[in-house]
């Protein structure tokens, strides 16, 4: 598999995408769990891990590349998720992004252009998550690569990036009240982590 990213885009022509571009380059702060949960005790342990946020070209417009995780899973199944997971040993975080990427959709390294990253996201369970944001041909072929993935689709990036369409919704998780955002779209419930990542980069663009 080659591994190697397309450079970089510098100027892309879509006026959305040039947006998310100029925010990745911003000094931002880090984004959080705990930014609605302060008083939840964070884990000693930090483990590394990285995500993909897949911008594909469709018509006039772009739409973002999510992945369904399996029912089966022990952690969050069936929950919305962008593709990515844990670094390898001697791995860096884009290496990681990419390789979980073509693992879990099929997405080729070498298709992907990196616009930037945002930066690492903190999870209530124990991960300090750097998303990378990449655009990809219209006519990629991906698909469910691995038994951890039970559907990839894809869905508009402007109804992701409106900070309008965020909520704050809440429930108990290990005997303790969490408060999450949500973004729904379509069918699609996305919200934790995700949704998250997604909310740093709308208020970003809608700045």
């Amino acid at each position: 598999m080659n591994s190697t990213p397309r450079p970089s885009v510098s100027k892309p022509s879509d006026p959305l995408v040039a947006r998310v571009a100029a925010v990745l380059a911003r000094d931002l702060a880090p984004s959080s769990d705990f930014d609605l949960n302060a008083d939840r005790p964070r884990l000693t342990s930090v483990r590394q891990a990285a995500v993909l946020l897949p911008l594909m070209p469709r018509g006039e417009t772009f739409h973002l590349v999510l992945t369904k995780r399996s029912a089966h899973l022990r952690a969050h199944p069936g929950q919305i998720a962008l593709p990515g997971g844990r670094l390898d040993p001697g791995e860096t975080h884009l290496q990681a992004a990419l390789r979980e990427s073509h693992e879990e959709i099929g997405l080729d390294p070498a298709g992907v252009e990196i616009l930037g990253t945002l930066p690492a996201h903190s999870t209530v369970t124990g991960f300090e998550v750097t998303p990378f944001v990449g655009i990809i041909p219209a006519d990629t072929s991906l698909d469910a690569m691995t038994a951890e993935v039970a559907e990839v689709f894809t869905v508009p990036l402007a109804q992701v990036l409106d900070p309008a369409n965020f909520r704050i919704e809440g429930r108990v998780w290990n005997g303790l009240q969490r408060r999450y955002f949500t973004v729904p779209v379509g069918p699609w419930y996305i919200w934790g982590a995700t949704a998250r990542i997604l909310k740093q980069l709308a208020d970003g663009v809608a700045r």
